[in-house]
């Protein structure tokens, strides 16, 4: 009897711990600790964070399963808005290692010619040879570029900036989303599920919007966020299975881990966006489930959806953290 294919997420792991099957234990640990002190810094820079072949494979096993699944969530909900579009072309912005090619090949799994643009070579070159494991990213260019006011783009369909803007100073984040809002048909940045991460959304969401964007994800609406400044911050959250690689790397036990991440979708075309989207985690119950949620009239509310309500009941019990509601109208 043959085996069922793997799925995206599954080769990717594959393709890490083959590649990295000789990666010394300790140099990985050493390597990790300063790129968490990067990650979950507040000092920008000029200069790429992967400086070398140890520190991309470091990165490669800590942070590429988590920013897969992250940003293939937030592509998901961007394919829900616009379940007819797919994109012809894509550029990944600050690519390193190629995640985000990878989740969007695993939404719109088909081959189309990607660019991926990064200022670290050795990251480029790692990126390039997991890619060998993955079909649809074999026409990648894999080009090195200075990210930020310097940054020119071809005319794409897609621009995607995963876990890019928290490195760079102010000027360059400003730069380096002008420079998208200007190339593409769709933009979909994302960042740490932190307050300081959703800062950085909103900045990139209120400058997309003034190039003449609209929004499909996660918000219901274009309008200002509802959300009050430095009292809360929207985010949600991914499940990452972990392989034994990746829990040797980080130094866990659980078979899984939560990624945190905010992130903003916008397009230049028409969508159909979520009519409210699940902001928090749901709380079942007895009898009730209990939903926060964004409302198209530019509201945060809680609903509560009880037996009575039937099958919308049945629905919210299997609502999550970050979906569109009520999911058959979506």
């Amino acid at each position: 009897m043959n085996a069922a294919p793997q799925t995206p997420a599954e080769t990717l792991r594959t393709a890490l711990a083959e590649l990295l099957a000789g990666l010394p234990h300790k140099q990985a640990t050493q390597a990790v600790d300063r790129l968490i002190a990067n990650y979950r810094g507040r000092t920008p820079t000029d200069a790429p964070i992967l400086r070398d072949r140890s520190d991309v494979a470091a990165y490669a096993a800590y942070r590429m399963p988590a920013t897969f699944e992250a940003v293939r969530s937030a592509l998901g909900a961007l394919a829900d808005a616009a379940p007819d579009w797919a994109p012809g072309r894509h550029t990944d912005i600050g690519g390193g290692t190629g995640a985000a090619t990878w989740a969007v090949s695993a939404t719109w799994p088909e081959q189309r010619p990607v660019t991926v643009l990064d200022w670290a070579d050795p990251a480029l070159a790692l990126g390039r040879e997991l890619a060998g494991a993955n079909p649809l990213l074999s026409g990648t260019d894999w080009r090195k570029a200075r990210i930020g006011q310097a940054l020119a783009l071809d005319e794409t369909d897609l621009v995607t900036i995963s876990y890019v803007l928290g490195e760079l100073t102010a000027d360059d984040r400003t730069a380096v989303v002008a420079a998208a809002a200007r190339a593409a048909q769709a933009v979909v940045v994302i960042e740490p599920g932190t307050p300081d991460g959703y800062t950085r959304i909103i900045e990139a969401r209120d400058a997309l919007i003034a190039a003449g964007y609209g929004i499909a994800a996660p918000c219901p609406h274009s309008s200002a966020c509802p959300i009050e400044p430095g009292r809360d911050w929207c985010h949600f959250s991914a499940r990452v299975s972990r392989s034994s690689l990746h829990r040797q790397v980080k130094g866990g036990s659980l078979a899984y881990e939560d990624e945190k991440f905010s992130y903003v979708a916008a397009v230049r075309f028409p969508v159909t966006p979520a009519p409210a989207r699940v902001v928090r985690k749901p709380q079942i119950r007895k009898g009730q489930v209990l939903l926060d949620l964004c409302g198209a009239d530019e509201s945060l509310a809680r609903q509560t959806v009880t037996k009575r309500h039937g099958a919308l009941y049945k629905e919210a019990r299997d609502a999550e953290w970050g979906d569109a509601w009520p999911p058959h109208t979506a």
